[in-house]
């Protein structure tokens, strides 16, 4: 893509890929444009104990290799650590595991993050959060061998935890990239529902951007809106209204939104889609003054986007359609 502005929006990231390419868009359509996340279900303060504890063995056992950095098969030797290791809970090594394999995947060091999931599976062979990121690991991998095998783990992850919400996303995600949008729409559906999960709105962003896939755009504008409703800020969510907007000749409640997204951007910089839609509204509008400096900044700072050859073409023939 995309992929991965939207691939995994592990804990550290930022909400989505501001918009994968974009503004433009990153996770999925991201090019899929769509954002995931790969955080397992938050743990009581005993297992945070627990996790410290396994975190601070394992670095132990680094520290008496002589490897830098943790990509060695050797790191995490038995022999290195105490003997109360066992005494541990099996879930939550297998909890540390699989966060560890989150932070190699997205340093792209996915043999290493393999390892550390096996050792995941080995410790507990139903803990459902290992199962997704192997899926992940395996989809970033982007091999055809590999990206069929993921979707078995993120199947598997599912029927484990069928109350996961993180793995309907990045299934979702998955199924996207895969071209197979409908069974997407159902995950997106079930993890933008879920109140309380911190990718919700994410997920509703990718299944408003799914339902564009699928050319059903009132069912996009409904997901849309249903982000905006849980988090007003949501850039995406702005952007592909003001357009479903436009498309509708909803002139008024587009240009409110636009002009809400401007304020959203505000010191980033304004994106070539940006710029396509204000100009799209002054036309419709009337105002010649504003599509013509909109007009020129697009074809001065970005000359080679298809923003830019859209507006050419209308420029040539403005009785044609936009698209």
């Amino acid at each position: 893509m995309m992929m991965f502005e939207y691939f995994c929006q592990f804990k550290t990231q930022r909400k989505t890929s501001l918009i994968m390419n974009e503004p433009s868009v990153a996770s999925a359509y991201q090019k899929t444009n769509y954002t995931i996340s790969g955080n397992p279900k938050s743990s009581s303060p005993k297992s945070r104990l627990m996790a410290s504890a396994i975190i601070a063995l394992l670095l132990a056992g680094c520290q008496s290799t002589s490897t830098d950095g943790l990509t060695g098969s050797t790191r995490y030797q038995t022999s290195t650590q105490p003997s109360d290791i066992r005494n541990l809970d099996k879930q939550e090594i297998a909890r540390v595991r699989t966060s560890l394999a989150a932070q190699y995947i997205r340093k792209n060091e996915l043999d290493t993050a393999q390892r550390q999931l096996e050792k995941a599976f080995a410790a507990d062979s139903r803990y459902a959060p290992a199962y997704d990121m192997m899926g992940v690991l395996l989809q970033q991998e982007g091999s055809r061998l590999n990206l069929e095998k993921a979707d078995q783990y993120f199947k598997k992850a599912i029927s484990l935890d069928k109350d996961f919400d993180q793995v309907r996303n990045n299934y979702g995600v998955y199924l996207s990239q895969m071209k197979r949008y409908s069974e997407a729409a159902e995950q997106f559906e079930i993890a933008g529902a879920a109140l309380g999960y911190e990718g919700r709105i994410g997920a509703l962003e990718n299944l408003g951007r799914t339902y564009l896939q699928l050319n059903n755009h009132p069912a996009a504008a409904k997901a849309f809106l249903r982000a905006l409703d849980g988090n007003r800020n949501s850039l995406i969510a702005h952007i592909e209204l003001v357009d479903l907007l436009l498309e509708q000749q909803r002139v008024q409640q587009a240009q409110r939104l636009y002009d809400e997204t401007l304020l959203l951007v505000q010191g980033q910089g304004i994106s070539p889609r940006l710029l396509l839609q204000g100009i799209k509204l002054a036309a419709v509008q009337n105002d010649r003054t504003t599509r013509q400096q909109l007009a020129q900044q697009l074809l001065s700072a970005y000359p080679l986007s298809d923003e830019a050859k859209q507006l050419k073409t209308w420029l040539n023939n403005p009785e044609a359609s936009w698209k």
